[in-house]
């Protein structure tokens, strides 16, 4: 990088944070910091959606699995998470929407109190927050992998101003500096993938390769299958699973998109318009990394090194600190909204619990409790990042597919599954016990006990905690039913569609048992 490079990232950086003062003003409330006040145009809700589901994460560790074994790497990750989207879209986005409007809570997980009880929330809050901080940690790592190809700044240095410059405008702006920012990273994200496309498109043409034709050239062979290597059918279909779950709310940020949207079939408009950018766009930035090993010899054994040096040698000075700022923006667009949903999870359902006197936290002491809450989760967050090559996590890639995916199912099943009407019979009983035995799983598929068992196939390390914690939610949940009607209020509130008349009651069917005669009676 030369000093164009830098006076581009150095504009970056100073947009960013005059969004964040801007958006200061938008803010009076935690309702205002965590869901826009339900004020949020439907379209930058979806965009917001879209861009916060990014991180750099996808020009190192999936440019990798592009670099080594192709079209995989859309098959298996964008595709199933459009396609994930879309389900959702009907299925999610507009319960989620009504927990705001009709529930009045300001956090995912905050309606967890009612429709189970504190012990489940806290339990779901907790391990969320963890996941979150070893979430984010590896997309710290991640930015500053790409850094350091291009500055040679140190791993510690690049965590420290990415995460520094974070802090400053989606501490300031809370979630409309979130949205508004995304929203211009993703006119950044379009420029530079675009530049990078068509920069990839004429060195393969001054090589004499055809757009087309590149596929038949030996370092390319089997790179067109869709799925090959440890990324086969049972991988999709168990990534599609999980994805359906993690993008429409399971990882916390994305249901704060569907929460900041006026009503509920706004929420469903913002969803389909996320899975068709998501189906759509990665393709533009997935083509050079499947055509990286025509251009550049990876460093890194994983090829995760390959995006970062086909992106030095192709482009000029200019483009190269727009393409930088594109990884920047993606890094900083999740990385931010999980640290506002982490916020909203601790100040809302947390705090209130640890303590008595954050139960009675006013507009303004709430709004900065939220405030220091997001800087001390980018903190802890960054210094995880520090340690994601440790022999703990190793290396980003596995942080990301193995630990992330893995350990979101045990979290997202009571969550999620408690806003549909098919699953009222389970109660706290089921939430808990699919939670714990979910974590379990997750252990024992990751680090056998007995070293004989060898190592267990990437697909099995990431679908068996759902799959237990999916199992078990329904299966406690018909044995030992607890649909109080308390608890089926809460599930028609989020399931009634009448959302041109707010104040409408949810008629409340009878408990299950209650054929007898006797509400609440279990056999």
């Amino acid at each position: 990088m030369n000093g164009l490079d830098w006076a581009v990232l150095i504009g970056y950086f100073g947009v960013m944070v005059a969004i964040g003062i801007w958006s200061h003003k938008r803010v009076d409330n935690v309702s205002d910091f965590f869901t826009a006040g339900g004020k949020m145009p439907w379209w930058l809700s979806g965009i917001s959606h879209h861009m916060s589901g990014y991180s750099a994460v996808m020009f190192t560790g999936y440019a990798g699995i592009a670099y080594t074994y192709g079209v995989t790497s859309f098959v298996t990750w964008s595709f199933p998470i459009a396609l994930g989207i879309a389900i959702g879209a009907r299925l999610f986005a507009p319960r989620i929407n009504r927990m705001r409007s009709r529930l009045h809570v300001a956090s995912p997980l905050e309606y967890l109190k009612n429709r189970y009880n504190v012990p489940t929330q806290q339990a779901l809050a907790w391990s969320g927050m963890l996941l979150k901080i070893v979430d984010v940690g590896a997309k710290w790592a991640a930015i500053a992998t790409l850094l350091s190809v291009f500055t040679g700044v140190t791993l510690n240095q690049g965590i420290l101003i990415t995460g520094v410059i974070t802090a400053v405008y989606c501490t300031i702006g809370g979630l409309w500096a979130d949205a508004l920012t995304e929203l211009g990273q993703s006119v950044i994200q379009l420029l530079a993938g675009v530049s990078m496309f068509v920069a990839v498109v004429l060195k393969l043409n001054d090589k004499g390769i055809g757009f087309l034709g590149a596929w038949d050239e030996p370092a390319l062979h089997g790179h067109a299958k869709p799925l090959v290597g440890p990324y086969g059918t049972v991988f999709l279909l168990a990534f599609l699973f999980i994805k359906l779950f993690e993008y429409n709310g399971g990882m916390l940020n994305q249901a704060q998109r569907y929460m900041a949207t006026g009503n509920a079939r706004q929420a469903e408009r913002s969803a389909w318009l996320s899975s068709v950018l998501w189906l759509v766009w990665p393709v533009v930035l997935f083509y050079p990394m499947w055509m990286s090993p025509l251009l550049v010899h990876a460093q890194k054994p994983d090829g995760s090194d390959s995006y970062g040096l086909m992106t030095e040698q192709l482009l000029p000075h200019g483009l190269l600190g727009l393409v930088v700022v594109g990884f920047f923006s993606h890094t900083m667009a999740m990385c931010s909204s999980d640290a506002n949903a982490i916020a909203a999870v601790f100040t809302r359902d947390v705090a209130p619990v640890l303590s008595q006197r954050a139960r009675a936290w006013g507009a303004r002491s709430g709004l900065i409790a939220a405030r220091v809450t997001t800087v001390v989760f980018l903190g802890l967050s960054m210094a995880v990042a520090t340690q994601v090559d440790s022999p703990t996590f190793k290396d980003i890639i596995t942080v990301v597919i193995t630990w992330v995916a893995g350990l979101m199912g045990p979290i997202a099943i009571p969550m999620m599954l408690g806003l549909l009407r098919p699953f009222r019979r389970s109660g706290p009983t089921a939430a808990l016990i699919s939670w714990a035995a979910g974590l379990i799983a997750f252990y024992l598929v990751n680090y056998p006990i007995d070293a004989a068992v060898g190592g267990v196939a990437l697909q099995y390390q990431v679908s068996v905690p759902l799959a237990v914690s999916l199992v078990l939610f329904v299966v406690v949940g018909h044995l030992k039913p607890e649909d109080t009607p308390e608890r089926l209020e809460i599930v028609e509130k989020v399931n009634t569609d009448d959302d041109g008349d707010r104040s409408a009651t949810a008629a409340v069917p009878a408990p299950a048992g209650a054929e007898d005669g006797v509400a609440g009676r279990r056999p």
